[in-house]
């Protein structure tokens, strides 16, 4: 008896509206303690965990499943993020112990933050030639990152501690624009709300792979 073989194809949903949803929420959350508005940071957490983390997670796993790099590592990179920030309030308030909060030093924080502010400047020149409002959002992440940087070293503190505060809260807005441009335009099938050509200053190439480099003949 002869076997038949089916192909059956999976389609996956465009995972950025979730993903864009996480990031505001979130960040409207942690802005509203960074301005004065609210107090502490116990009600933060969860929402950095299962927001800021988790739905950015499953959005980072669903580009991938698409074969869509940029937003694979973008939401991806920003999911652990906030699941370690998560973690250093943990540490911070004591969930962990007594010693491990005694000891912790908050220029190793200021150290992560460089190097999310490295690798947001690299995603802010993707976004570049994806379209003007995820440029917005990586653009006011950079300065974010450049706020909490110098802030957890002490330098400017009251001028960086609301440059980081205001950026947050700049995010928040910009990525619930986004969250509803991708879920609104999608759904009419049209550019129900604009979110900006790219600027095309850069050309677009068949990508190489670094794992795999053309060698000349």
């Amino acid at each position: 008896m002869k076997e038949e073989t089916k192909n059956v194809k999976v389609i996956w949903a465009d995972p950025s509206a979730i993903g864009l949803f996480g990031l505001a929420m979130v960040t409207l959350v942690a802005s509203s303690q960074k301005l004065g508005l609210t107090q502490g940071l116990s009600y933060i957490i969860p929402w950095a965990v299962f927001l800021g983390a988790f739905a950015q997670l499953y959005a980072s796993i669903v580009d991938g499943k698409l074969g869509n790099t940029f937003g694979m590592t973008a939401f991806g990179a920003y999911a652990f993020f906030w699941f370690g920030v998560a973690a250093s309030w943990l540490i911070k308030l004591g969930a962990f112990g007594a010693a491990l909060a005694a000891d912790a030093d908050p220029h190793q924080l200021g150290f992560a933050f460089l190097g999310y502010l490295i690798f947001t400047i690299i995603l802010t020149i993707g976004a570049m030639e994806t379209n003007k409002v995820l440029f917005s959002i990586f653009f006011l992440i950079d300065l974010l990152f450049i706020g909490l940087f110098l802030n957890s070293f002490g330098i400017m503190p009251e001028l960086t501690h609301n440059l980081a505060a205001v950026s947050e809260l700049a995010i928040s807005i910009m990525s619930f624009y986004g969250a509803g441009a991708s879920v609104l335009n999608k759904h009419f099938g049209k550019a129900f709300i604009a979110v900006g050509k790219p600027f095309g200053i850069f050309k677009k190439t068949e990508p190489i792979s670094i794992r795999e480099p053309k060698l000349n003949a």
